[in-house]
């Protein structure tokens, strides 16, 4: 909590934010002092009640909307919420188990996280959204060049979790087929078993030391390998996104202008795919509630978050994209889980 917060705020305030945002979250409507008073517990009088909640706008956590005698709270108030106030519930053993089925299949890795999005939209009811583990952290099994034609050479890697790239390489000269299986054995036999990133440090590396030493094959083998690994950012990430209509049963979303500016972020990527990079730095839950994100696009929605990892490392982000009137309680559990049991089934393969 806030310096301000704990310094303006008592203990009987945060009740009533606390079952204001609670009753709000479930029904959507502004809430009177009646309604807080019926909720709240406490025996006190209409004009004290009224007193509090003039006390809690004032500070920013609640507002009036409209001519509504009720109130509402701001991004202000769902943050003292979410980070003070909340009561987490635990997953509901289903949905536990539907997850732990989904995701303890043996599937390439790209399955396992569009299993993961669409699991965080089924049990939300809102979009699940999953960032594909980074190409450059997939280990090497194999790699194979295939000559395509003249001076180009098709380069297929192969990781331990069964994912294959291609990359088509340009070539100082033709190759025969033979000469690109010997490239294929001094590659894989000297590289399998580690990540597209170390992989090309490794090569940049031995080029340097060896190149006086080297003999002709290795020499060009090496160059073929370092045009193969080369540092590609435009395909090292993707967003896999499941249930994006659930937004549509949002009464708060739903205007026209909003839904087709949110499509618009879902299909084009960057955006989102800019916050969740925010993310690979955070440990644990991260929430960004309405302008929280820096996007336009998400101010009247919320983004739950949680890194997946795998060997301890990091290597992608999956969350939930819903309105700011959402049930954290139960969203920022089903997150969490989702991600650790995700980072398991991953790990195991």
């Amino acid at each position: 909590m806030s310096h301000l917060t704990e310094k303006n705020i008592n203990e009987r305030a945060q009740h009533f934010l606390k079952v204001l945002i609670e009753r709000y979250i479930r029904e959507g409507q502004p809430i009177g002092s009646r309604t807080l008073a019926k909720d709240s517990g406490m025996e006190l009088s209409p004009a004290t009640i009224r007193n509090v909640m003039s006390d809690l706008e004032e500070l920013g956590f609640i507002v009036s909307p409209h001519t509504s005698a009720g109130r509402v709270p701001t991004v202000s108030g769902y943050r003292l919420f979410v980070d003070s106030l909340i009561s987490l519930q635990p997953i509901e053993q289903n949905l536990m188990s539907q997850v732990q089925q989904e995701l303890g299949i043996t599937e390439p890795s790209a399955r396992m996280v569009e299993s993961a999005s669409r699991l965080l939209s089924d049990m939300t009811h809102m979009a699940g959204v999953v960032m594909a583990p980074k190409r450059n952290q997939e280990k090497i099994r194999q790699i194979e060049f295939v000559p395509l034609s003249e001076t180009r050479v098709l380069a297929v890697i192969v990781t331990t979790s069964d994912e294959i790239f291609n990359r088509i390489v340009e070539t100082s000269r033709v190759f025969q087929r033979s000469e690109l299986e010997q490239f294929s054995n001094y590659i894989t036999q000297h590289y399998a078993g580690h990540d597209l990133k170390a992989v090309r440090y490794q090569v940049l590396g031995e080029m340097r030391r060896t190149r006086e030493n080297m003999d002709k094959l290795m020499t060009e083998a090496l160059q073929i390998a370092q045009q193969t690994f080369v540092d590609n950012q435009d395909d090292d990430s993707d967003i896999i996104f499941s249930g994006q209509t659930n937004l549509m049963n949002f009464d708060e979303l739903a205007q026209m202008d909003q839904l087709r500016s949110l499509f618009s972020a879902f299909t084009e990527k960057q955006e989102i795919l800019h916050l969740l990079d925010r993310c690979l730095e955070a440990d644990g839950v991260q929430i960004f509630i309405g302008e929280e994100s820096g996007y336009t696009t998400l101010k009247d929605c919320s983004v739950v978050t949680a890194p997946y990892v795998v060997d301890e490392e990091i290597v992608g982000v999956l969350g939930v994209i819903g309105p700011t009137r959402m049930a954290y309680d139960k969203v920022i559990p089903i997150v969490d889980i989702t991600a650790r049991l995700l980072g398991t089934a991953l790990k195991s393969r």
